[in-house]
């Protein structure tokens, strides 16, 4: 196991091969991307758009994405993503059911939030989810992130709630500078 970083209670590695079921699980369960996707995904999608994004490049380069794993039980939780460009980065977190109302969403998203500004320079980091998915809106703001806008998307198949909109919620390194030496 390559780890990445770990939190109290959280361990976030990388991904190997055998992971394509725990990411099949996650993009399946129509609870988990009740506020992503209209349709889940089918297999074949995961191993070959989703998986990639966890594993190591073939030129060596770390992915940005890692599988959450509970240390108390070994059993992998979910996955975070902090997809980096120009300086800022985009926080991205799915979770098992089993693993919801337990404050891991928002743990690995904080220690996502510290090493994105701490190690890789970042100037902002944000997020963005349906307004309507009120429990990712409490993870962002749990982790310091605060709101930004609503805005609207076009989208070809739009599930439900998608009239209310898409809101934006961000951290920048200045502020967080701020809140660390609060802490």
């Amino acid at each position: 196991m390559r780890l990445f970083l770990q939190t109290d209670r959280l361990l976030l590695r990388y991904a190997d091969e055998d992971d394509v079921e725990l990411l099949y699980e996650l993009n399946s369960d129509p609870e988990v991307t009740r506020y992503l996707v209209a349709r889940p995904l089918p297999r074949e999608r995961i191993e070959i758009d989703v998986l990639p994004k966890f594993l190591p490049g073939s030129d060596g380069a770390d992915p940005r994405c890692w599988i959450a794993v509970e240390k108390a039980s070994g059993a992998a939780v979910g996955g975070f993503a902090l997809e980096t460009e120009a300086g800022e980065g985009e926080l991205g977190y799915r979770l098992r059911r089993s693993a919801w109302g337990k404050g891991y969403a928002s743990e690995g998203a904080r220690a996502l939030i510290d090493t994105g500004f701490r190690d890789f320079g970042l100037d902002r980091i944000w997020g963005q989810t349906m307004a309507v998915n009120l429990g990712s809106r409490r993870v962002m703001e749990k982790a310091g992130l605060t709101y930004v806008r609503t805005f609207h998307l076009e989208w070809d198949d739009p599930i439900d709630g998608v009239e209310q909109g898409e809101v934006e919620y961000a951290l920048t390194r200045a502020e967080w500078r701020a809140a660390v030496g609060k802490r």
